[in-house]
């Protein structure tokens, strides 16, 4: 029978040294080619798909393809490759839904209320306790909140457990029934005659529609849902440090959950306002501080801000316009504790645009004893650059 087969690796066209990814590709790319459906009637097709799947499945396998790799088509099952002709379970079954849309059974007419007559990528079992849903909102905290550190409250459209049946869906006094064809767990085994032979699923019950109940007297609160829909305010902690656009989760405050499960989570994601006078970089604060001439030229003390207040800076004599000064600590402190970033100072020197004719006069003289333009000779730098030239 080994005779008759060709290497798995030559079926889906790769390398024996490709990778799971270059695999999956593959047996996508031939398995979308060759599929039955797309061939009515094509014997050739249906023979190609078949050894496509039979080969993926040895080859995604990793034990199972180091067998293969060892020992040849004698060191897998030999009844392998009826079963990958028919099983279609596991990555295989995941491929195949997503190429088609996650409706593979239903290309061969299934008739399980759209249930996958394969066993994959179906409706499960809504039987067994569930966690729900995350629910998202989204909150605006000022620059300093971010910093340090805000409570906010928020409000949270989300579902709850209904407190009149307490979750079962039924009306106060009465119990639900466990459905007599799934036997309470939610889902049925069926079989189905397919192309590739007689093939057996498990789907959703449609009787119970994946609960394993049957609900007699609905709760005329939630209309036998079990959960109500609400708006709850909570008080949330916003971390010191939390940065424009990340999120938070807060456990337990999301949507119910189902036949006993637990809450899901709140996901919240912080916008931080912009500042007047501060931006930032990660942990790191910035700022511009503006100074005269005279305080450039001849150094002062400066009363620089920060996110604290303000604080004491001498200025050396000649700073120049764009020079950075770092303050240590007088950053955003970071999230997880530990201390903070750093504060970065621009100073901006500001030219005055209009002078009296004695500032003007007092600026040329300044202008002459420093050696600049106004000097018959030139600045010493000036006198160089003119002699280069």
């Amino acid at each position: 029978m080994a005779d008759n087969k060709r290497d798995y690796y030559e079926v889906l066209g790769v390398k024996k040294d490709a990778s799971d990814d270059e695999i999956k590709k593959a047996f996508r790319r031939l398995a979308k080619e060759y599929h039955p459906d797309l061939h009515p009637g094509d014997k050739n097709a249906e023979a190609k798909f078949k050894e496509i799947n039979e080969a993926y499945g040895v080859l995604s396998d990793k034990e199972v393809r180091a067998r293969y790799d060892q020992y040849g088509f004698a060191g897998v099952d030999p009844n392998f490759s009826a079963n990958a002709a028919a099983g279609f379970t596991g990555d295989i079954g995941d491929i195949l839904n997503d190429l088609f849309g996650g409706g593979f059974g239903s290309i061969f007419g299934g008739g399980f209320g759209g249930d996958d007559i394969f066993g994959f990528g179906g409706s499960r079992s809504r039987s067994g306790p569930q966690k729900g849903s995350s629910v998202r909102i989204g909150v605006t905290v000022s620059f300093l909140d971010a910093a340090f550190g805000v409570k906010k409250e928020v409000t949270i459209p989300r579902t709850e457990t209904c407190e009149v049946c307490g979750g079962t869906g039924c009306e106060p006094g009465t119990t639900p029934e466990v459905c007599s064809d799934c036997g309470g767990t939610g889902t049925v085994t069926r079989q189905q005659r397919t192309p590739f032979g007689v093939m057996q699923s498990r789907g959703q019950c449609p009787k119970c529609g994946g609960s394993g109940k049957i609900i007699h007297s609905p709760c005329k609160s939630c209309r036998g849902n079990g959960i109500v829909r609400k708006q709850k305010k909570i008080s949330v902690n916003i971390p010191a440090g939390i940065d424009d656009g990340q999120t938070i989760s807060v456990s337990g405050q999301g949507n119910a959950g189902v036949n006993g499960g637990p809450a899901g989570d709140l996901l919240i994601t912080v916008r931080v306002e912009e500042h007047d006078v501060f931006s930032r970089d990660g942990s790191s604060v910035m700022c511009e501080i503006p100074v005269t001439v005279t305080q450039a030229i001849l150094g002062c003390e400066l009363q620089v801000p920060t996110i604290d207040g303000t604080v004491k800076y001498n200025l050396p004599a000649g700073t120049q316009s764009g020079t950075i000064f770092r303050l240590r600590g007088k950053g955003i402190p970071f999230i997880r504790g530990g201390g903070r970033g750093d504060q970065y100072v621009t100073v901006r020197v500001e030219i005055p645009k209009e002078l009296t004719a004695e500032q003007r006069d007092l600026v040329e003289k300044l202008d002459a004893t420093l050696g600049g333009s106004g000097a018959s000779e030139g600045g010493s730098k000036f006198k160089k650059f003119r002699k280069k030239k």
